[in-house]
């Protein structure tokens, strides 16, 4: 076993359903305060991860644990108090339209601790202040953009100061300038907090300017390949030249597996 290392998924299988495998048999090994990429195409089970990490689900084979505790989600006592560990950059932010902005980040502060009021106000005002929104404290969410409205669901993750910090598609919908503050940011949270970051997304560029590893997994749930940014652009396998390039052509299909169009269509007699 890797003594580094804070998350290890072990061989694990899983599918929502009987009908679809979402992984199979992946292995992966993350290690403590590092920043590392699971990337890939869409419906590849990058998302379907991390759930299983933060127990939302549990594995049909297979074992992943946390700082060396199994994770299982019918460890309810267990499972809470990895959750208390655990930041989480909703791939939509899922914010709540509600609460204004200083609220939406002081929630797990008032639901998971016993501060009072004035140090909760300092604590969001400072991981406000981290992501540049310290100004917009009282703005409801309507009033924000998107790309604000994902760096209030960053400073909320932080708010608890997690050991771990899982980022799903941090970088979707976002324009150039804030795509470069958010990838800044994770990586110098991530330095300065001794944090464990996991990173999902399939922007190639901004992920291997932060991340430490990454992970290529496949359309069928499989690791394809590992390494560092460079052990990766320098990779000559077909699908990670695919990935990395962005070429049409190549292991990976634009088309779900099916019949003929003329099939489809009647047209073959």
């Amino acid at each position: 076993m890797n003594a580094n290392a804070f998350i290890t998924v072990d061989r694990v299988t899983f599918g929502y359903d009987a009908s679809r495998t979402i992984l199979n048999e992946v292995s992966l090994v993350f290690p403590r305060g590092k920043v590392t990429a699971i990337m890939g195409g869409s419906g590849c089970g990058k998302t379907t991860l991390l759930r299983l990490i933060g127990g939302m689900y549990r594995a049909n084979q297979g074992t992943i644990t946390f700082d060396g505790r199994l994770v299982d989600p019918r460890d309810k006592a267990g499972l809470f108090a990895l959750r208390r560990r655990l930041g989480m950059l909703f791939q939509f932010g899922a914010l709540f339209t509600d609460l204004t902005v200083f609220d939406n980040v002081a929630f797990p502060l008032r639901e998971h601790t016993n501060l009072p009021e004035v140090m909760i106000r300092d604590v969001v005002l400072m991981k406000l202040n981290a992501v540049g929104l310290r100004g917009a404290a009282q703005l409801r969410i309507s009033q924000v953009s998107g790309g604000m409205a994902r760096r209030i669901a960053l400073a909320r993750a932080i708010a608890l100061d997690p050991d771990l910090l899982m980022y799903d598609e941090p970088f979707a919908g976002l324009d150039p300038i804030s795509m470069g503050v958010t990838a800044n940011l994770i990586r110098k949270l991530n330095d300065a907090t001794g944090a464990t970051s996991l990173v999902v997304s399939h922007d190639v560029q901004e992920c291997f300017l932060i991340v430490d590893y990454a992970y290529l997994l496949s359309s069928q749930g499989r690791v394809v390949a590992h390494g560092t940014p460079a052990e990766l652009q320098a990779s000559e396998h077909p699908e990670v030249r695919q990935f990395i390039d962005g070429a049409p052509d190549g292991p990976v299909r634009f088309h779900y597996p099916s019949r003929s169009l003329e099939e489809d269509l009647g047209l073959v007699q």
